[in-house]
């Protein structure tokens, strides 16, 4: 029987998961790992410790599967990470992720040189230091002998991608992250890179998500125990590749991402820039995806859990939200502002804090998980109320992550954002499964994308907005709205 491998680069774990082409999960690996924290601002992790877990994982996998049967890998990976690695690989630093924002003082730089206009204009993004350009610029300004030293600047799955073949890539879905990448021609604009001091050749030459970057190395084999005859795809974001591992790849049809991050996706046919959202390439050729991505998914829900749950229950994240149930749509006006790494779109604010608003003597801790709850479902509606002011339409959207475990906070966004929401049975290995699926494309064991979504997509339900709860969200988020309004001065 023949396979497909799918690497998930996660921000806090890395999850390897082997798959028939059908889609169906045969087994899956992962290995945890920490975000390191050093300064204020900072949050950086060892590209090292990622490929150790990939490694581990596939070891794992070998005891039960033959990995001289895996026939293609694809990778998928955390967004805007800038690893400066040496002609051989090796990293000279640790990168800073995509909730760092150090490079704060970067952007004021980029400012005087070039105006947010205009390479708006060009990139269909805002410019901001979770990027990967600012990131790029700061190891210019602020470790300049490693700079000097950095052959290239690799992006979280290019560097797995490299681990595996010894061959440097960047793929178009994570291309966006520089403000220089021209969104419309597909292409970095030289004469923008020169004036911003960009050196273009310290960026891998730029590929399609499913093209074949090359072979298992001898070396990687012998690392993995993986076979020298499996290909290696060029890979994606992942958020893309979530979209696609749920079957997002036709207009208006949209991803809710429940994991750590929250957000969502929007395929289109053409891109469609707007200022306060993020805008990249689709994993899927000729598709680009509006996207909303937040720093407060399902990221608080383990912060509240490990901190005010029973993690000596069986299931303490089920338990906790079990009390929630019980409470009124709108919390009894208790709102939750989920900013707990600052705040990527729509405001932008990298000062902005996470907030309970709305507490008094007879307010539970159930009301308070509750909040949290709809508090994400608000974040999800911001974004996609900021995206309708381009008249796009939204004709379907589906669910993954862990969130979407959990059908009351996925009936929360359906209600709060009125779109039925379809629950796929991936809902956990959606990225995984889309890597796969563009590993299976470049082995061809698909004809086309639409025949791996019907293979390897099932939706398990789908839940549709209850109208009941309408007057309390609307009042609720525009609550949610005020209060960030009232507090952003404070907040700086």
């Amino acid at each position: 029987m023949k396979y497909l491998l799918g690497i998930d680069i996660g921000t806090t774990s890395a999850k390897v998961t082997l798959f028939d082409y059908d889609g169906n999960i045969l087994i899956h690996s992962s290995r945890s790992y920490e975000v390191l924290r050093p300064y204020e601002g900072y949050a950086e992790q060892d590209p090292n410790i990622w490929y150790n877990a990939v490694t581990e994982s596939v070891k794992d996998i070998s005891k039960e599967y033959d990995l001289s049967e895996v026939i293609s890998i694809g990778v998928d990976g955390q967004s805007w990470s800038m690893i400066p690695v040496d002609k051989d690989g090796n990293v000279l630093a640790n990168t800073p992720i995509w909730i760092d924002t150090r490079s704060t003082d970067i952007c004021d730089d980029i400012k005087e040189i070039i105006s947010e206009e205009e390479l708006f204009k060009i990139s269909g993004n805002p410019l901001s230091p979770s990027y990967a350009l600012p990131k790029m610029l700061w190891f210019k300004k602020h470790k300049r002998d490693i700079y000097d030293r950095t052959y290239k600047f690799l992006q979280c799955n290019s560097y797995i991608v490299y681990k595996l073949t010894g061959k440097f890539s960047t793929d178009y879905s994570q291309a966006y992250g520089f403000q220089f990448f021209d969104i419309n021609k597909m292409e970095f604009d030289t004469s923008i890179a020169n004036r911003l001091g960009v050196d273009l050749n310290k960026i891998p030459e730029l590929y399609a998500s499913d093209d074949v970057i090359g072979h298992v190395s001898l070396k990687a084999a012998k690392e993995t125990g993986l076979s020298t005859e499996t290909l290696v795809v060029a890979g994606g974001l992942d958020a893309a590749c979530a979209t696609l591992g749920v079957g997002v790849i036709h207009d208006g049809e949209t991803q809710e991402q429940g994991g750590t991050a929250g957000g969502m996706s929007i395929c289109l046919s053409k891109p469609v820039a707007h200022e306060k959202l993020i805008l990249g390439c689709h994993v899927v050729k000729d598709k680009w995806l509006l996207q909303g991505g937040t720093t407060g998914g399902s990221g608080v829900m383990n912060w509240w859990t490990h901190n005010f749950g029973n993690m000596e229950s069986p299931n303490p994240y089920d338990e906790i939200r079990e009390g929630a149930k019980d409470i009124n749509p709108g919390s009894d006006g208790v709102i939750f502002l989920p900013y707990f790494q600052g705040e990527r779109s729509p405001i932008w604010d990298t000062k902005a804090k996470g907030v309970f608003y709305g507490l008094d003597f007879t307010k539970t801790k159930d009301h308070m998980t509750r909040a949290l709850l709809e508090g994400v479902a608000y974040s999800l509606r911001d974004n996609i109320e900021t995206a309708y002011e381009k008249d796009i339409k939204i004709n379907k959207m589906v669910t993954m992550g862990g969130a979407a475990n959990s059908v009351l906070w996925t009936q929360i966004k359906s209600d709060v954002v009125k779109i039925p929401i379809s629950i796929p049975y991936n809902i956990s290995s959606a990225s995984s499964l889309g890597a796969a699926i563009l590993a299976g494309i470049g082995a061809k064991v698909y004809s086309s994308y639409d025949e791996a979504i019907e293979r390897c997509i099932k939706i398990k339900t789908t839940l549709v907005p209850n109208e009941d709860t309408y007057l309390a969200y609307d009042e609720g988020f525009k609550k949610y709205k005020e209060i960030y309004n009232r507090l952003k001065g404070v907040n700086n």
